[in-house]
């Protein structure tokens, strides 16, 4: 078993996010297949199906020349990308909130003492935790997502002097840390949607005992590293093929033909069955940074460090 509540370095977070897969793996995607596959296939189907013909007709009316096409189509087909928009929206929003908190719900199960979770367990914490789930959904989308767009739009607007580049390096990783904290940190205590948000954001710059060195750039360059692992990841097998049938479907599409036969034949079918793959690992390989996420709030708990390893101390002796 993996002990979850103690303090980390650097280099810990990334073997440790790798060996929580070695021990966990199997149980864990067994459960994430279970509650997220059916969401996950739903998505990746309506994406593809619904936006084949939008991109199909972006690409016919740039070869041809025709300037006012694309527009032309969008207005003659209004009704039909409504709903394929607002379906793919509800999917969307759907998905993030179970994407993002099924690990949260099973961390904590686990820092417990289980060794193995079951998926009704986790549907059960889903619905437990209902109404707390709307409460932090209302917070990101009023209060975290316009202050994040506030930072980013400040670090986007120094790019002119150079400085902004460095702001954003900083920004992203930071950001998406004191999000993942806070849900940890809403799920595993009893603070209000506040509170947690303001232990996210000072536990990036400092440990509640307030004695121990700044965890900032451990949890920045922890983050920083494992998003460079899943970006090549994620290009090696999917983003060279996907460029490849691209470039094949806008090359070899006949005179005369209409801007939906960019994408009707084999080269078209291989694009979205690679940009179908290219979705499925990305909801996959997202799983290790949330992981990575979750360790980092563990090594922030310094208040339950110690009642941890006394009673596991505890637990030693009464087997012995």
């Amino acid at each position: 078993m993996m002990q979850f509540y103690k303090k980390r370095e650097f280099g810990t977070f990334i073997s440790d996010s790798f060996n929580f897969f070695k021990i966990y793996g199997k149980n864990y995607f067994k459960n994430y297949l279970l509650i997220n596959g059916l969401l996950i296939i739903l998505m990746i189907a309506v994406v593809i199906f619904g936006f084949r013909e939008i991109f199909g007709q972006l690409a016919g009316s740039n070869l041809s020349g025709e300037s006012y096409y694309f527009e032309r189509y969008f207005s003659d087909n209004a009704g039909m990308l409504v709903i394929v928009g607002g379906l793919i929206f509800v999917l969307f929003a759907v998905l993030m909130i179970v994407n993002y908190l099924y690990p949260v719900f099973y961390l904590k199960r686990i820092a417990q003492g289980a060794e193995k979770v079951k998926s009704d367990e986790i549907l059960g914490d889903f619905k437990k935790n209902a109404g707390r789930i709307i409460i932090l959904c209302l917070g990101m989308m009023f209060i975290v997502t316009p202050l994040s767009f506030f930072v980013l739009g400040i670090s986007y607007a120094l790019l002119l002097i150079i400085i902004g580049f460095f702001l954003l390096l900083l920004v992203y990783p930071t950001l998406f840390n004191v999000v993942i904290f806070l849900m940890f940190d809403y799920f595993n205590t009893d603070r209000g949607f506040f509170e947690s948000l303001s232990y996210a954001i000072r536990s990036q710059f400092s440990y509640p005992n307030g004695r121990e060195k700044s965890p900032y750039w451990k949890y920045w360059g922890a983050t920083i590293v494992v998003s460079i692992i899943l970006y090549v990841i994620t290009s090696i097998f999917t983003l060279i093929p996907m460029m490849f049938t691209y470039g094949s479907a806008l090359t070899t599409i006949p005179d005369g033909s209409s801007g939906q036969d960019a994408f009707a034949g084999v080269a078209g079918i291989i694009f979205f069955i690679f940009y179908g793959i290219s979705m499925l690992i990305s909801f996959f390989l997202s799983n290790l940074i949330f992981i990575n996420s979750g360790l980092m709030y563990y090594d922030s708990r310094t208040d339950l460090h110690q009642k941890v390893e006394l009673a596991e101390i505890e637990t030693i002796g009464f087997n012995e």
